[in-house]
């Protein structure tokens, strides 16, 4: 199950794009979104304490892919700007904070515009950054990383209409004796490809398998991951369809055909080529509509653990994957925003997180999850206790209507199963001065994440947080 550990506010407009990364004992996290860079400090418990916020080249954006390596003794952080149409190279300090050291522009040559998705692959003698894009100009280009973090430009590979690079939203990696294989997504022609990756960092492609209305699931092919299983290796793709977005004409193949949601696994053959091998069905069971992230959670010789961000479900689905390569369902927890990209895996000691964020500009916050065993709570309740004292000055009309607008919550956000309050007439003395007590009553976990980053929560904190002088939050379990 996914617990929610700790959630803080961003600089940037939103949270399109988030990684990690870990220098000695320390982890960071770096929330991209349109405008700027946030970094953050993650601890043990799963605490993020903010450190730092970089601009994007043109205060544009989103940074919307974002990997971060060692490149031959250096941190860096690579960006790419959606639409700043550059790729951004930052120097990592030791203590997390950033410092921009290249800049790469698109040209006529490098299909750089619109640039959304980042791959390092290290080779035997040097290492190299692939850079996938979509709309203007799609097609795949490679660039080598020199031990300062600037790029040479490599090759670039236009799409046409045998491959799938229009529009890669996701790339993984997998070597086979020693070769070195690249599978990239395509969004906008509905299909995956496989590409053999040389030591001087040229490609070619190897395969192409597009969608059909049988076995795969591919149209709007979006998030791309794999793992090795034993002597398997798979590659696991989702897609976000078609049929979710709205935009007149950002869809170029408007004659697809909706059967469904559900995450395609490939096997990968001894020449690094895909092969078609497993899918799991989205049903009334799973939140697998809109997926925009698939992260690999946990790992060893017999299976996998996966999660998976979903814009449309606005969930984070958890999944297995055994060493046959067949998915199940685990548990999933409706997070309360649409995931778009940002979402993360990242593990300290023993324990496993997940950091999310979303495209929503009125959230602005970015989020962090532990993974830990289920617990049972049949029978029970979630109570969400509210303690408030309201300044000195906040007069009686503005008090009185707080308490209406948090009243009525529970018409905007049907998860709000009741709301009562009353004035405080303990006469003890350890009040620590809060008069005003609300509390709200949720079936379960999910209830209570939608009515937290709901809209109409968010507005309420808005308009009502001038007035608090003080809170106390507590949440516990209860029976009927």
């Amino acid at each position: 199950m996914l617990f929610r550990k700790d959630f803080k506010s961003i600089s940037g407009k939103n949270t399109v794009s988030v990684t990690s990364y870990k220098i000695g004992d320390s982890h960071y996290v770096y929330a991209g979104g349109v405008g700027k860079i946030d970094v953050y400090n993650l601890n043990i418990e799963g605490v993020l304490t903010p450190i730092s916020n970089h601009e994007l080249y043109k205060k544009t954006g989103p940074a919307r892919g974002m990997v971060a390596d060692n490149i031959s003794g250096t941190n860096f952080l690579f960006v790419a700007n959606k639409h700043g149409n550059v790729i951004e190279t930052y120097k990592i300090a030791n203590n997390g904070t950033l410092e921009r050291v290249s800049l790469v522009e698109d040209t006529d040559n490098t299909y750089l515009s619109t640039a959304i998705t980042l791959q390092v692959i290290h080779m035997k003698k040097a290492s190299y950054l692939f850079v996938g894009g979509l709309e203007e100009t799609p097609g795949l280009s490679c660039f080598k990383i020199e031990v300062n973090g600037k790029l040479t430009h490599v090759q670039s590979l236009k799409d046409n209409d045998t491959i799938h690079t229009d529009g890669i939203i996701g790339m993984f990696t997998h070597k086979i004796d020693g070769k070195t294989f690249l599978y990239t997504g395509g969004f906008q022609d509905n299909g995956v490809s496989s590409f053999r990756v040389y030591n001087n960092g040229k490609f070619k492609n190897i395969n192409n398998i597009s969608d059909n209305t049988t076995d795969r699931y591919l149209t709007g092919a979006y998030p791309v991951t794999g793992v090795t299983l034993g002597n398997e290796k798979y590659v696991i793709v989702g897609h976000r369809h078609h049929k979710y977005y709205k935009r007149a004409k950002f869809i170029k193949r408007t004659d697809f055909v909706y059967h469904g949601d559900g995450v395609s696994v490939f096997k990968v053959n001894k020449t690094g080529a895909l092969v078609p091998h497993f899918v799991l069905k989205d049903d009334e069971t799973t939140k697998l509509q809109g997926q925009t992230r698939i992260e690999l959670v946990s790992k060893d010789n017999n299976e996998a653990i996966l999660a998976v961000g979903t814009r449309d479900d606005a969930s984070i689905q958890l999944l297995k994957l055994n060493k046959n390569g067949i998915l199940s369902p685990l548990n999933y927890l409706e997070t309360g925003f649409s995931i778009y990209y940002g979402l993360t895996s990242h593990k300290i000691g023993k324990d496993n997180f997940l950091i999310a964020g979303s495209f929503r500009f009125d959230l602005g916050k970015i989020v962090s999850y532990k993974i830990a065993p289920k617990i049972n709570r049949n029978g029970k309740v979630l109570k969400h206790m509210v303690n408030l004292a309201y300044k000195n000055d906040a007069t009686e009309a503005q008090i009185d209507e707080a308490i209406k607008a948090f009243i009525n919550l529970k018409e905007e956000i049907p998860e709000i199963i009741d709301i009562e309050w009353a004035l405080n007439d303990s006469t003890e003395g350890h009040s620590n001065g809060l008069t005003h007590c609300f509390i709200l009553t949720f079936a379960n976990e999910h209830a209570r994440e939608i009515y937290l980053f709901h809209k109409a929560h968010l507005d309420l904190i808005s308009k009502v947080g001038p007035l608090i002088k003080d809170v106390l939050v507590l949440d516990y379990w209860t029976r009927h």
